[in-house]
């Protein structure tokens, strides 16, 4: 990974966590909005990850989301856990409470894979327009009204 950050010129340990998703995915997209909404994230869609970004994501990354520090690679389970951790809402206590219980990386990681796997039954519930199917500027005016 390199220190210089091209597009923004922030060296890596002062760029917030950047949170890589399926940005072909209704309720992938949702979950990455509003952990954004609710705390300092990147979003990164897996088909806007750079060369140095995908250097550092494992061989099978589209398997499931991850959050990028200057210092660690979280991917599935833990990427969530972590994203909660760090955002503005109750959920941060949940996670951090979570992790001091034995075995919580079995149970985080099999609750994951089982939301993931039904992401389509969630994506009834709670979706946005993936960003890799939304027309040309719609993406930036729905975040946009999701601040406001």
């Amino acid at each position: 990974m390199t220190d210089a950050d091209p597009a923004g010129g922030l060296d890596a340990r002062e760029r917030p966590p950047r949170l890589v998703y399926d940005d072909d995915c209704g309720f992938c997209t949702w979950c990455a909005e509003y952990a954004a909404a609710r705390g300092e994230f990147e979003l990164v869609g897996f088909e806007e990850l750079t060369p140095d970004q995908l250097a550092r994501l494992p061989d099978d990354y589209e398997e499931c989301a991850h959050l990028l520090t200057a210092e660690r690679v979280h991917s599935c389970g833990e990427a969530i856990e972590e994203t909660l951790a760090r955002v503005e809402t109750p959920s941060r206590f949940l996670a951090r409470a979570f992790r001091r219980l034995p075995g919580n990386e079995t149970v985080r990681e099999s609750l994951y894979r089982e939301v993931a796997d039904r992401r389509a039954l969630f994506g009834r519930v709670a979706s946005r327009t993936p960003p890799a199917r939304a027309p040309d500027g719609e993406r930036e005016r729905t975040v946009t009204q999701d601040r406001e």
